[in-house]
């Protein structure tokens, strides 16, 4: 695999695999030693607080809303601070029988609100700063997830969630691993900034191909180098080639940036979670068990003091079939510039699709709004223009 750049990759993962994890666990049933399975991995998994003002009662009786969270973490160094750059809401109608993925432009202009207990006075910014401001001071992942919920929940007309999730890069990838990749449909042309190969030596991954600039930017291709390539259409993914198509959002064909890669980890989460429950999984205690002990490496589910069995009960109907991933601002850039800074704004109907998720009425909402849904390997409608980093 091709080395970190100076700057460290934001988390694309606005991964966040509960389903996975959730579906997971509930096939540890099938098992002889499930219930064991589901013991043993619980207190790795689930966490108690991180929603505050945000958190709906303690029941998922009714319809669900999840906040997923992918973050940029300086472990071991608090004062780097540490920044969402996943947030996904996953709603979950009344009917426990279907899943609706919205991913909020981590560069949403918003209004924050004060967190006391990390001296953050409250103000405007973009939400992926939310995180960070709850995480400084000593408020940590609980803290910071706390503020990002609450500023997500004033975004969105009051809306409470029922649970919660963060995803880990670095955790994350063993999951991967152990699921042995996935199988996905590469919707445009996506070129790797972050694995390339020496046409020289053959080597793949020793090498990123392309110069930085100081804050992060890819410009020229380095000697000798070539970039890895995605090229459209369907195939297996080995576990380095998915995640490192899912971080990508430079170079992207349809030039649509961050939401190009939105929409590709929104895929990602349905193709994992599709393996995850696959006959070559479920039916494999050794695989199970790799699996597990991976979740609970990569997720920590904020689970609103509903237990974690509640939630496989509840949830066991779901499949990788039943999750629907939608476009926000219909997948193209709303760009403003307030005092010098760019920011994204959510369009009328990304605040509606909103408001359908306080009313349980998303289905009805999409179902006026088709052009919203973005299909596993179905293009853009347009070819944004890139807003910067």
């Amino acid at each position: 695999m091709a080395k970190k750049r100076g700057k460290k990759d934001p988390l694309w993962a606005r991964l966040s695999l509960i389903f996975g994890a959730v579906l997971l666990l509930a096939s540890g049933g099938v098992l002889v030693g499930g219930n064991l399975l589901l013991n043993h991995y619980s207190d790795q998994i689930t966490h108690d607080g991180g929603l505050g003002e945000a958190a709906s009662g303690a029941t998922i009786n009714g319809p669900i809303n999840l906040l997923l969270v992918g973050i940029d973490e300086r472990i071991g160094n608090e004062a780097m601070g540490a920044r969402s750059d996943s947030i996904i809401i996953a709603h979950i109608p009344a009917t426990h029988d279907a899943v609706y993925m919205m991913s909020i432009p981590r560069d949403t202009r918003v209004k924050i609100p004060a967190s006391p207990k990390t001296k953050y006075p409250g103000g405007t910014d973009k939400i992926n700063a939310a995180f960070q401001f709850g995480y400084q001071n000593g408020g940590g992942r609980g803290g910071g997830l706390e503020l990002l919920a609450g500023t997500v929940s004033q975004l969105a007309g009051g809306l409470k969630f029922n649970g919660a999730a963060i995803v880990n890069f670095d955790g994350f990838r063993g999951l991967v691993e152990a699921l042995g990749g996935v199988h996905m449909c590469v919707d445009e042309k996506v070129t790797s900034i972050h694995v390339g190969r020496n046409t020289k030596t053959g080597e793949v991954g020793k090498t990123m191909p392309y110069n930085f600039t100081p804050d992060g930017n890819p410009t020229s291709l380095k000697p000798d180098m070539e970039p890895k390539v995605y090229e459209v259409g369907c195939r297996d993914f080995l576990p380095w080639e998915a995640l490192d198509y899912v971080r990508q959002r430079d170079k992207l064909a349809n030039n649509d940036g961050d939401y190009g890669r939105q929409r590709h980890q929104q895929q990602f989460i349905k193709a994992m979670v599709k393996k995850a429950t696959s006959a070559g999984v479920i039916t494999n205690p050794l695989k199970v068990n790799e699996v597990l002990s991976s979740v609970g490496q990569a997720v920590s589910f904020y689970n609103n003091h509903v237990s974690l069995a509640d939630w496989i009960f509840t949830l066991k109907g779901i499949d990788a079939d039943k999750m629907v991933t939608l476009r926000t601002n219909n997948g193209t850039y709303r760009s403003e510039t307030v005092k010098g800074q760019k920011f994204e704004s959510l369009d009328q109907t990304a605040l509606d699709l909103l408001k359908a998720i306080s009313d349980d009425t998303v289905a009805q909402f999409v179902a006026a709004h088709p052009e919203m849904i973005a299909n596993d390997a179905a293009t853009p409608a347009s070819s944004p223009s890139n807003s910067g980093r």
